[in-house]
């Protein structure tokens, strides 16, 4: 069924009686040309690219829960593509591109709204740093554009310009940069992914590979063994627990990070804003709840659940930056985890087993690259070789010294 405004017309005429399943449930085969393990939306992404652009449809995507369950539907759903290194900017700008025509791409409202986002300027030198980054998104393609403290006054006239520890001086805006619906994100390209054939089996968790003579030919499950000619791993926190299976240690932490979400309140946030003089990021989701978060708390862990130190240290940066938000009461939060590299850089390689591929360590970027992250990972699983924009994110850039520190803290997963 294609979704559009004449079919719901018509199942509106119909009493809603002819809408199906929006994707299938299939039993898993013996056998894959190509298995992704992890139903989030890097894995359901890749599994799309691989079936309407390269043409792969002996594909299965396994899950060990449920679509939608993971990070794909936990976080704070800001896409940007605002970065300083070529390492990193052609491949988020590649993806903002993407998200610009995914609906289309999907025929699915996925709720892109290029809304802007705006990174505040709170000092001299920051100012310096952010336009060297605004002058190197240009260069890659992409908008930038440096406000002035009257321009950003003018846009948000209630945040707190003369604190006396941190006065908003401007801010780099990108104005292409917005929210998506987070979830829709994975149901859309699940969606697609199976309308092209491809095989979404959940509640199947991998409890091993089989690997004869270096070469991966399947993985063992909680439904059995699958044979799979290559296989993708795409399991974000995850990342450390299925690797080990293969018995390979990652140049990855997992840490949790927290987000939060207030009451519904009138249309106030126009954008994105972030907070240049601590970690803080908030918008205005389309119910009217304030989405915002910050820090990842500092110690490695699994749990999908947070600390208070870190609830703390967040609201402290929201009311510095907009003391209002004190008077907003809190509706829920959550925890996603977070595969935190060395480099604050993710990696989308082959393995030194034949037939194993890694798609991991996105520490902070993993929703706004969705769309790329899948296609890019898609290329590599496809045609063997990186895709153009992804060069970088190889394993052995720690060996070679080519790391991809954007932030510049080192090889400290809990500072990236």
């Amino acid at each position: 069924m294609r979704y559009s405004g004449f079919t719901v017309i018509k199942e509106a005429l119909r009493g809603h009686k002819g809408w199906k399943p929006a994707w299938r449930d299939p039993e898993p085969k013996q056998k894959y040309d190509i298995v992704i393990i992890g139903g989030g939306g890097h894995g359901l992404a890749t599994a799309h690219y691989l079936a309407k652009v390269y043409g792969f449809r002996n594909v299965a995507v396994i899950e060990k829960g449920w679509i939608g369950g993971g990070n794909v539907g936990r976080n704070t759903t800001i896409i940007r593509s605002n970065y300083l290194l070529d390492g990193n900017e052609p491949f988020y700008e590649f993806s903002l591109k993407l998200w610009e025509g995914l609906e289309q791409d999907l025929n699915y409202n996925a709720m892109v709204s290029q809304r802007g986002i705006i990174n505040l300027i709170h000092s001299d030198a920051q100012r310096d740093a952010f336009t060297r980054r605004g002058n190197a998104m240009i260069l890659n393609g992409a908008d930038a554009e440096l406000l002035d403290a009257e321009q950003v006054r003018k846009e948000y006239p209630f945040l707190n310009f003369d604190n006396a520890r941190f006065p908003i001086k401007g801010g780099l805006a990108q104005r292409r940069g917005g929210t998506v619906r987070h979830d829709a994100v994975a149901w859309g390209y699940a969606r697609s992914a199976d309308s092209h054939g491809v095989d979404i089996i959940q509640n199947c968790e991998v409890t091993g590979f089989h690997i004869e003579n270096g070469r991966c030919v399947g993985v063992e499950t909680s439904r059995g063994f699958i044979g799979a000619g290559k296989v993708g791993c795409a399991v974000a926190g995850n990342s450390g627990r299925l690797m080990g299976m293969a018995g390979m240690r990652l140049p990855i932490e997992s840490h949790v990070l927290q987000a939060f979400v207030s009451e519904g309140l009138k249309p106030l946030l126009p954008g994105v804003i972030t907070f240049g003089a601590g970690h803080f990021y908030v918008s205005q989701s389309d119910k009217g709840g304030l989405v915002f978060g910050g820090d990842i708390d500092g110690y490695n862990s699994y749990a999908q659940r947070g600390n208070l130190p870190v609830v703390e240290d967040v609201c402290e940066g929201g009311m510095a930056l907009m003391p209002m938000i004190g008077r907003a009461r809190l509706l829920r939060m959550w925890g996603g985890i977070m595969d935190m590299s060395m480099d604050g850089s993710p990696i989308i390689d082959r393995t030194h087993i034949d037939g194993l591929y890694f798609n991991g360590g996105w520490c902070y970027g993993g929703f706004k690259a969705t769309p790329a992250s899948g296609h890019c990972f898609a290329h590599l699983l496809a045609k063997d070789e990186p895709h153009p924009t992804a060069t970088a994110y190889r394993f052995d850039r720690f060996r070679t010294g080519r790391m991809i520190d954007e932030k510049g803290m080192g090889n400290q997963p809990n500072l990236h």
